[in-house]
This record gives structure tokens, sequence and C-alpha cells, in this order.
């Protein structure tokens, strides 16, 4: 696995670890989607494994070309969003395990599992008392740690309690404070953190985008180098710039706020609302900054109507909330409704009180 210019200072810190046989047992990786958290796990299991290891794995040995060999399960695993829940598959290494979203064979029709469950975990405690069968180690990566239910992650906590040696375990995780504080205290941490501009603009030059739409991008993703390239690739770019003009739309009395919540629940309805709360966060900054709109090059909403920094802050929670919603049994046209109803009331408030 290459990883980002970004993430290596972690890297090497853990490499002086492992040079005076200080390595810690339980490792969290913590920090926002699209910062290479997967990868640095993946290196990590590699290295460990590796029968020649450098400061990196040697991608030669036996160990390395049996990790390198990937298969996805029949039928995929994937996470609620649709997305693959092992990127690049599960290893042929056996001594490594990738715990995720797996296929709930007791359902009926079967169907994923929306969490990690007991059993899960229970089967890589027995996994990690067995020895390794190359004598070196065994490793697995829990990703996402924060989707273990109550009885996974008190299983888990069993494990930690009492490590093997040889054995490591990875969390990862987007969302550190959904894990038990007793778990985080038994991992040692490492925080990703969006890299400064200078960084992710030439990293994303490496893949080939172009200036101008690298620095849109980043903008859209406060900084956020992989989510700016996933947007970029995957359409999200031209999806943020809808939810703009919806937003625009039915502050301005234009669009009917039923008509969009409609069409926002049928297709990409999380990142529709990431995209409306983080589009109302820079609005509230650039109000905060003494002007009215974010830069034409973000996406700006160029409301018609003015909205108040407070109302601005007040809709961002509940955007965020819904989010959550979706999670659960509700249907998402109807969480977008009374989203987009508050939306558009918070702006008629306004002109009525002689803001607008």
């Amino acid at each position: 696995m290459t990883l980002a210019a970004w993430n290596m200072p972690a890297w090497a810190q853990l490499g002086e670890r492992r040079k005076r046989n200080a390595l810690p047992h339980a490792l969290l990786l913590a920090g926002p989607s699209g910062l290479g958290k997967r990868e640095f796990a993946e290196a990590f299991a590699a290295l460990q494994l590796c029968e020649r290891p450098g400061d990196f794995a040697c991608g030669a040995c036996r160990s390395c070309r049996l990790y390198a060999v990937r298969t996805q399960r029949e039928p995929a695993e994937t996470r609620p969003d649709g997305s693959l829940a092992h990127p690049w598959g599960h290893s042929n290494h056996p001594d490594t395990r990738f715990v995720g979203f797996a296929l709930n064979e007791q359902a009926s029709p079967k169907k994923m599992f929306g969490d990690i469950v007991v059993d899960q975990i229970r089967e890589l405690s027995a996994w990690l008392v067995l020895a390794p069968q190359y004598e070196k180690a065994q490793v697995a990566i829990i990703d996402p740690a924060d989707k273990l239910n109550v009885a996974a992650a008190n299983a888990l906590l069993k494990t930690l309690e009492e490590p093997g040696p040889g054995r490591y375990l990875v969390l990862v995780t987007s969302e550190p404070a959904r894990l038990s504080a007793t778990i985080r205290s038994r991992c040692q941490r490492i925080e990703f953190r969006v890299p400064k501009i200078e960084l992710a603009m030439d990293w994303l030059a490496a893949q080939g985008v172009d200036a101008r739409a690298a620095a849109d991008a980043l903008d859209a993703s406060d900084g956020n180098p992989g989510l700016a390239l996933e947007w970029l690739r995957g359409g999200g770019m031209t999806l943020r710039a809808e939810v703009a003009k919806d937003l625009r739309e039915v502050n301005a009395g234009i669009a009917n706020a039923f008509d969009v919540a409609q069409r926002w629940g049928r297709e990409q309805p999380g990142l529709r609302l990431s995209f409306a709360a983080a589009l109302v966060r820079q609005q509230s900054r650039a109000l905060m900054r003494g002007g009215r709109d974010v830069s034409p090059a973000a996406g700006p909403l160029a409301l018609t109507r003015a909205v108040e920094l407070s109302k601005l802050a007040t809709w961002f929670d509940f955007a965020n909330r819904t989010r959550d919603l979706l999670r659960g049994p509700i249907r998402p046209e109807l969480a977008m409704l009374d989203l987009l109803r508050d939306w558009a009331g918070a702006a008629s408030r306004n002109v009525q009180g002689g803001h607008g």
C-alpha cells in the first residue's frame, strides 16, 4: 500500500516503536473518511506479516505475495451506503482477518448486517488464540470499529484486555466517540487530520486532477483530499451543485419543498444532506466574515432571501440530526420534507421580520 505524504510522520513514529520492540498490540486509527486510514492499516498488517521487513513490507516474500492476493465474498459484503465493506477484498494470508459488515445468513431473504455483531468478534477472538501459521504474527483489521454493537464491543474488550504476543488489532473509525471510552483507552490512538492545502493539491495533481477542479473540490470537502477525489470521480461535485441549486430555489420560493424532498429521498439522501449541511456551514462562515455568500468556486448558495446566522446554525444542526435519522426505519423523503420546510420557513420569517 502506498501511503499519502501527510500520513508518513505517523508511520515513521510507529516504525521507531517497532525498532524498539515497543509496538502496541492495538491501534485506533481515527479521523475523517478519505485520509488513508484503511491504507495505513493494511500497510501495518503487511509489515507485521512480512518475512523481510524494512520500513515497509518487502512485497516479494511468500507472506507478502499471499497478503496481496484478494477475493471478495459472494455475495459481496457492502456497507449501508452500498460501497464495498473491504475495498480491496479479503486477504488470502491465513494470519490476517478483516472484520466489517457481513452477510446475515439467518435473514430471509439474506441481507447485510447493519453493524458488527458479537458472533464476528467471538470468531475473531477464537482465531487469535491459535498459533500463527507462518510463525510471524496475526493481524486483524476492524473497519469501521464504531459499528460494533454493544455485545460485540464487550466481547472485543475481553480480547483487548488479554492480548497475546504477536497479535495485533487495528481499529479503523471516522467516529471514535461512538466507541466506548474503555476500548479507546486500551488502544494506541493515531489521529488522521486534514493535510495542509499544498500537500492536498500535490496529491490530487498526482492523481491527474487539474488545479482548478482540485481547488473547487477541496473547498467543497473542507480540505479533505480523499473525499475531493471521490466526489470528482464519482459525480459528487455535480450532485453538490444540484443540492445548492435546490436550496437556493426553495429559499427563493421557486421550488416546492415537497418536490425537492421526494427527489432527495430517492437518491443518495445521506450524501445530499452532507452537502446541504456543508453549504450552510460555509454560508455561515461567509456571514461571520462580513460577506453575504461563499466564494463562486465553492458553488455559492446565493440566497435571494437573507437568513440570519443563528438560523443557519440551527438548520445546520437539524440537517445533521436528520442524517442520523436516516440510519433508522424512517422514510427518507419524510425526514427531508421536515428539514426543507424548516429551511423555507427560516427565510420567510426573516423576510417578514424585515431582514430580507
